[in-house]
């Protein structure tokens, strides 16, 4: 997190994203504030219900992954990394399910085979849940200033929305109520070599493939709302509301039920205030696949797209904060 003195929150996802809020310090007060309140109204969640989620676990999920190296879409550490979380989804019992699909690279011309993975937990239950994460990462570390072709290993921006869900999977087949989850990985968020390469390659195929499912009636069960979980380990932890998931009025209401549930719970990391307006995965998700789609980031991360984005800059305690908070969402879905 910036000094409290920081007249600003750095703007957003590469060229797209803008600063909405101006000051750091006044959102952590207010928002702060208004979680004291709110807690004298109404009893806090227990404190089992965060217990758990494991913020040390979540980190080796993270270490683990970061070890493989880059794992930009198509690579042979990709690969190794579909393999691992693969097999992990599957020995928690959750059903994995390939959704392949190619993109031609625009300077070679040449295929490239992606592949999202869609990890399906209660396939039974018609109603679901969303979450989303990508785990692709940036070819190169663009903002690097000494740096920017060097290695880009994406600890924040790539592998922590993954090891969330990979330790939040333990607590699925128990999940109870009427509603099932999905946890869907992202292949191509950032496939990006130039100015003009587009984003959200991932989200973009599954929201079309849902939408035309519901559209032909091939598609049964419907989600009943998202969360997209990006750059969710800064070791310094501060999550504001994004401000599209604020003024979508179909997201509107996910936003509020899960920054509740942090203020009950006490987890001061989540800013009850709109923070920053982000172009991520949520968008093609919401826009195209009609899904009520919010997004979880913390985009104060100096890190950002540099080579120092390692797990070094990241914290078991900030995957822990976001993690417990998701968890009991999904535990409150009636």
């Amino acid at each position: 997190m910036a000094s409290c003195f920081t007249p600003s929150i750095p703007s957003a996802k590469d060229r797209f994203a803008t600063v909405f809020v101006a000051s750091v310090f006044l959102a952590s007060v207010f928002g702060a504030f208004g979680a004291l309140c709110g807690m004298a109204e109404e009893p806090a969640v227990p404190v089992a219900a965060a217990a758990s989620f494991s913020g040390a676990r979540a980190m080796a999920h993270l270490e683990a992954i970061v070890a493989i190296g880059p794992r930009v879409s198509g690579s042979e550490g990709m690969r190794k990394q579909r393999e691992m979380v693969v097999d992990h989804f599957r020995a928690a019992g959750a059903t994995v399910t390939p959704q392949r699909f190619q993109i031609r690279d625009r300077k070679s011309g040449k295929g490239v085979a992606m592949e999202n993975i869609v990890i399906g937990w209660h396939p039974d239950r018609q109603e679901r849940i969303l979450l989303g994460a990508h785990y692709d990462t940036r070819p190169f570390p663009d903002r690097d200033r000494d740096d920017p072709r060097g290695t880009f290993v994406g600890a924040n921006d790539g592998a922590s929305g993954v090891a969330l869900l990979m330790e939040l999977a333990g607590a699925m087949p128990g999940l109870e109520g009427p509603v099932g989850v999905d946890f869907v990985l992202f292949d191509g968020e950032e496939y990006v070599f130039g100015p003009r390469d587009p984003y959200f390659l991932g989200s973009t195929h599954f929201a079309r493939q849902y939408a035309a499912g519901r559209k032909a009636g091939e598609t049964t069960w419907s989600y009943r709302a998202g969360l997209v979980l990006d750059m969710v380990a800064d070791a310094d932890l501060t999550v504001f509301q994004e401000s599209k998931s604020v003024s979508w009025p179909e997201t509107r209401p996910v936003v509020d039920e899960v920054w509740d549930v942090a203020r009950r719970m006490g987890v001061r990391q989540f800013i009850a205030r709109p923070g920053y307006e982000v172009e991520d995965d949520h968008v093609p998700l919401r826009n195209l696949g009609k899904i009520p789609t919010a997004d979880i980031i913390d985009f104060n991360y100096p890190a950002w797209h540099t080579t120092r984005d390692t797990a070094a800059a990241c914290s078991g305690e900030s995957l822990e904060a976001v993690g417990s908070v998701v968890l009991q969402w999904l535990r409150e879905q009636r």
